[in-house]
């Protein structure tokens, strides 16, 4: 029997992260990987595979600005949508063959089957031939990741009622595309329908779309992809999504208890992601599992078996996959007896729609709750000249500090490459900055980035110098 100093189950950002800093550490390490791809969902199935539709589909709704550039297309312009999701295919292999080579770089022990607790120092790996391993662990990181949720009433058949993995790989546009749930992945691949021609609607049980965001951003968010052509339906409760052949009827309960129906051609369910802990028989091992599926770990990431730890989506907190990152990144250190720390707080969320949306810290809606004295300062996009320069009008950079001490409480923003700006926000919060300690950085001219300083000078004495 193969014996190691630490065994990951799930190979996803948070597992293979975690494994290649236990391997940097001098553990002998392995990974189990149920899929013969190694990356979790967000490298097959998630971030990277709708990044780069978003980029092609980008692409293409560019072409309508051409001409003010004084670019002139001749021709027809046409959308291969076996090219482009051959092309996302591509980008996918790269990214999960770059997994495969840092594991061999690491000396990773790479085992492909399904994990699952024999007690708690063995675990068996069922493999795709039917044969069965079982190997040996000090420690033991479950890193098993989520999948996408549904509605009790809801049946997915994959086909025209689909989740966002099967959204990743249609033959065909819609011709009307009903997405019910308006989170983060709903209005990321509606978007990405909507570009290349779909009629998108959404339909949201609360009353706007990326409820888990600063309210401004939200509302932003809505007034620019409705200009775009999506509608939306929020604070509607669905009540039955039925097929019958090529068309899908979602019936949903507005406020008033008033019922609408849309028909579609395919409905994409989008109500969240659940932990999955199938198949890991955890019990046997003595792991504590909530009754929401979680698996249930302290500040350290332990459960209550010392030697084994939970990391990423099937723990509490955001489902990101950098958040699983530094959480695999923890337990590595923490094995090896050092003393890391992550601050949830600043683990930034980003929308990847254009424009872009991303936020970090403390909401207005949450500052206002635990009746923190704030002041805010707001700086929009269109008096950039960058922004100009570009086109890209749309959106704003908000800055929350605390009303007494100036420290930065939250940054929200919506607009061009807001998902690389948003690493400046969380680096001055990690060092604790003031509002003013920002508006006194010198920023390159012309920039994006730019916005961030006008913000802080809006929040310092509404001091913004281009507005």
């Amino acid at each position: 029997m193969s014996s190691f100093d630490v065994v990951i189950i799930g190979s996803g950002p948070g597992g293979y992260v975690s494994a290649i800093r236990c391997a940097q550490l001098g553990f002998k390490t392995a990974i189990i990987e149920k899929y013969s791809t190694l990356g979790g969902t967000c490298l097959n199935v998630g971030c990277i595979p709708s990044k780069a539709l978003l980029a092609s589909s980008h692409h293409y709704s560019e072409i309508a600005h051409f001409a003010e550039h004084g670019i002139e297309v001749s021709g027809e312009v046409k959308v291969n949508l076996e090219k482009m999701i051959a092309r996302k295919q591509a980008v996918v292999d790269q990214t999960s063959g770059g997994v495969k080579f840092l594991m061999d770089k690491n000396k990773i022990t790479v085992l492909e089957g399904l994990g699952s607790f024999v007690d708690a120092t063995h675990v068996a790996v069922a493999k795709a031939d039917g044969t069965s391993e079982t190997i040996e662990a000090k420690n033991i990181i479950i890193a098993t990741g989520s999948k996408p949720s549904s509605l009790p009433f809801i049946k997915i058949d994959k086909e025209r009622i689909i989740t966002s993995t099967e959204a990743l790989k249609l033959k065909e546009v819609p011709k009307h595309l009903v997405i019910i749930g308006g989170g983060v992945i709903g209005i990321e691949l509606g978007q990405v329908y909507l570009r290349l021609g779909a009629q998108v609607s959404v339909v949201e049980f609360m009353d706007r779309i990326i409820p888990g965001m600063d309210a401004s951003l939200s509302k932003e968010l809505t007034k620019i992809l409705k200009k775009q052509g999506m509608k939306f339906y929020v604070s509607h409760k669905v009540k039955s999504v039925e097929r019958k052949g090529s068309t899908v009827t979602v019936q949903a309960e507005n406020a008033k208890g008033e019922t609408i129906t849309l028909e579609g051609d395919y409905s994409l369910v989008s109500v969240g992601r659940r932990p999955y802990t199938d198949g890991l028989n955890a019990d046997k091992a003595g792991v504590k599992i909530t009754e929401r599926g979680m698996v249930e770990v302290n500040d350290h990431l332990q459960t209550n078996i010392p030697n084994i730890y939970a990391i990423g989506d099937v723990v509490r907190g955001a489902m990101l996959a950098h958040k699983a990152e530094e959480e695999g990144t923890m337990v590595a250190e923490i094995l090896a007896g050092q003393k890391p720390h992550i601050d949830y707080n600043l683990i930034p969320g980003v929308v990847y729609t254009w424009p872009e949306v991303a936020a970090v810290g403390q909401t207005e809606e949450q500052l206002k709750v635990s009746g923190v004295e704030f002041k805010s300062g707001s700086f929009p996009f269109k008096a950039l000249g960058r922004a100009r320069a570009g086109g890209d009008l749309d959106g704003f950079v908000k800055i929350l500090a605390d009303k007494k001490t100036d420290e930065v409480l939250g940054v929200h923003m919506i607009g061009a490459r807001c998902a690389d700006l948003i690493a400046e926000a969380v680096t001055a919060m990690e060092f604790k900055a003031s509002a003013e300690d920002i508006s006194r950085m010198s920023h390159a001219h012309p920039t994006f980035a730019e916005a961030i300083k006008e913000a802080a000078l809006a929040a310092t004495d509404n001091r913004a110098l281009h507005v």
